[in-house]
């Protein structure tokens, strides 16, 4: 924190295991309650100078630290095999769009912009105008971390505002090296500061940075039950948040789709990164008519999909990221088949290597129709029609990202806009992400933008300014 690294004032330090090897891959820094009010007050101390700081200088800063974090490319590849058995590509995939992130918010530092409001005072020169928050505190993940830790600091930081990064438990060396690409790219110390803690600290950790007067905005991408959590407790504090949580993705195919085309979007959607995508396709909805023949094909290009060693780099799937997701994936499978459904392909795991797991017939009394599996295995829904297809979709307390394929481009938009998710695809794959788009969802899915100009709106503060050009005239 304050551009140094600081051990924590009891002297912890905590250990992250390789989910493949069990060999310790990180040793990092056991933050205390104390700790993390350290960072923020550091990060305090640094807001009144980089909110001065002009738009220009903001920008060039930004665009430093993406060639920065493209440089450190190799370290993130081998720091993200080690910490979450991702693969390389997950892992080029994860630092080529954080570059992107940080590009984007440099960009946006001349859009953070007001606006003359006509006043019915005369003489009233009214506006309304945007200044940065304070101190924003950002909860990131693992399963895309240099992605979600380079947006839950890139555009607050390009509004003027000043940062902490409280790092997952999971992936913590992953996190420090996009901190490090920003100190190294010259931003003033204090501006960005990291947290890392032991698991079993995470609560009291989180709920001081959260208490910290200072701290003026919290984002958090995570779990949906840890999101209602920090809600909670930011609500308590009359702080704003906003939290990009679960999903549950649907993946609709009419009658009319171009199956080829479908079957590519669908396993991409499913299985890439090992279903540990926020956005990743859970369900798959098709259409009775045309479903044999989706799934012959699917099936097909499943089966190719098997999971080994992220280091050999031999195999499409890498880990996932423990053995409790091993457990949750297969409790589900499990209970899915007992009560009449088909395992299309897929067999039992090898220790955290999973093969890609198709599910057919899956109905609403099974566990896969409506739990979040965020693991290598997809659900089959047989729709009778478009109309039943939309109510399968829409049948889920989740609501990120959706998918329908057709032919029909203006069906598809007609389709999209009645899915309830804050994203939807026609003809294209649920997992899509890019810096300037809106991203966010709706329901269990979390509330709030990242991304764009509708970023911006949520890391700063809109205030109304009016200056008095003619003298007053008051009733009394």
């Amino acid at each position: 924190m304050a551009g140094e690294e600081r051990p924590a004032a009891e002297g912890q330090w905590f250990e992250r295991r390789n989910p493949v090897t069990g060999e310790v891959a990180t040793r990092a820094v056991a933050a205390k309650a104390a700790d993390a009010r350290e960072a923020a007050e550091a990060a305090a101390r640094a807001l009144p100078g980089w909110a001065e700081t002009g738009p220009g200088a903001r920008r060039l800063l930004l665009l430093k630290a993406a060639d920065a974090v493209a440089a450190k490319a190799g370290e993130f590849v081998a720091a993200m095999m080690e910490e979450t058995g991702a693969t390389e590509s997950w892992a080029r995939f994860n630092v080529m769009l954080a570059a992107g992130m940080l590009r984007e918010a440099a960009a946006l530092t001349t859009q953070v912009a007001g606006e003359v409001i006509p006043s019915d005072k005369p003489g009233c020169l009214s506006m309304a105008i945007r200044e940065p928050a304070g101190v924003v505190l950002g909860i990131a993940p693992w399963n895309a971390p240099v992605i979600l830790a380079t947006r839950a600091v890139a555009t607050p930081l390009a509004c003027g505002n000043t940062v902490v990064l409280k790092a997952s438990e999971t992936c913590p060396r992953t996190h420090a090296l996009i901190i490090r690409a920003l100190e190294e790219a010259g931003l003033p110390a204090g501006t960005v500061n990291l947290v890392t803690n032991a698991p079993e600290d995470a609560g009291e950790v989180v709920g001081a940075l959260i208490d910290h007067p200072a701290v003026r905005r919290i984002n958090f991408t995570g779990s949906t039950k840890v999101g209602r959590i920090i809600a909670e407790r930011a609500a308590r504090n009359l702080k704003p948040v906003l939290l990009e949580l679960g999903g549950k993705a649907p993946l609709l195919v009419l009658e009319d789709a171009d199956l080829d085309e479908a079957v590519k979007a669908a396993a991409f959607g499913a299985f890439f990164n090992q279903g540990q995508i926020c956005m990743s396709t859970e369900r798959i909805i098709v259409v009775e008519t045309v479903a044999e023949a989706f799934l012959e094909r699917f099936r097909a290009k499943a089966a190719t999909l098997v999971a080994g060693d992220p280091r050999e780099g031999r195999a499409p799937l890498g880990a996932v990221v423990d053995r409790r997701t091993v457990e949750h994936v297969q409790a589900l499978v499990q209970d899915a088949v007992a009560q009449g459904a088909r395992r299309l392909t897929g067999g039992e795991a090898e220790g955290v290597l999973m093969p890609a797991t198709v599910v057919d017939g899956v109905t609403s009394g099974m566990k896969l129709y409506a739990e979040e599996s965020f693991g290598p295995v997809v659900a089959i829904l047989r729709a009778k029609d478009e109309e039943d297809a939309i109510r399968l979709a829409n049948d889920s307390e989740y609501g990120l990202s959706a998918a329908v394929f057709t032919r029909d481009a203006a069906r598809g938009l007609r389709v999209a806009r009645r899915i309830r998710s804050g994203i939807c695809h026609v003809n294209g794959a649920t997992v899509h992400d890019e810096a300037q788009m809106p991203f966010g969802g709706t329901g269990a899915s979390g509330y709030g933008r990242f991304g764009g100009k509708a970023g911006i709106a949520e890391f700063t503060e809109l205030r109304w300014i009016t200056v008095e050009t003619q003298p007053g005239h008051f009733p009394i």
